[in-house]
């Protein structure tokens, strides 16, 4: 697939589901995306993680198979590894698939080493963690460490835990697709 065919396929998937409620936020699928990856871009991060903040819930908009595939009304349960297998097999580079492939584990992981931090989610991401497998335990939070991409991956699941607010100013889909362009011209 050349890079504009799969610019084509990411901004039909926006186009069909972009509108459709942000699971029990105040926010679309589509805001989310965009202020998760502003916030990325305002940290000025690389190509590679912006395009990681603007994709990380790609997973959510992909057909699933069956019903058992959904979190209670929350989404597509292990959407950030179907999300990053799909953009894998698009030519995404490693970096950002595993930046998406861990955002999840990265609030596993903020809430077993800081108690406060489970205070601070979202109702609708308090009752995901729990299809997500919960607080890390010590080996996981250990093993997690080790990631070349930590940090990366703890900044994106803050992002990610931001990127909610009604009338929060963005540059359109283009914009960030353009990201994604340039990314798989690399």
């Amino acid at each position: 697939m050349t890079p504009d065919q799969t610019i084509l396929q990411l901004r039909a998937l926006f186009d069909q589901q972009g509108q459709d409620p942000y699971f029990g936020e105040p926010v679309t699928q589509l805001e989310h995306a965009l202020q998760c990856a502003a916030l990325a871009e305002r940290a000025d991060s690389d190509n590679d993680t912006v395009v990681a903040a603007f994709l990380h819930d790609i997973g959510h908009l992909l057909p699933v198979e069956s019903v058992e595939a959904y979190m209670d009304g929350y989404g597509t349960v292990d959407h950030e590894r179907l999300g990053a297998d799909h953009l894998r097999s698009l030519g995404f580079s490693e970096k950002t698939a595993v930046l998406i492939e861990n955002h999840v584990n990265a609030k596993r992981y903020l809430v077993a080493k800081f108690p406060e931090y489970d205070a601070r989610l979202s109702d609708a991401s308090r009752k995901t963690l729990a299809f997500q497998g919960g607080p890390m335990s010590a080996e996981e939070m250990m093993a997690f460490e080790v990631n070349p991409y930590f940090n990366e991956i703890l900044a994106l699941r803050r992002w990610d835990e931001e990127a909610k607010e009604v009338d929060f100013e963005t540059p359109s889909p283009d914009y960030y697709l353009a990201y994604c362009r340039d990314h798989l011209s690399r």
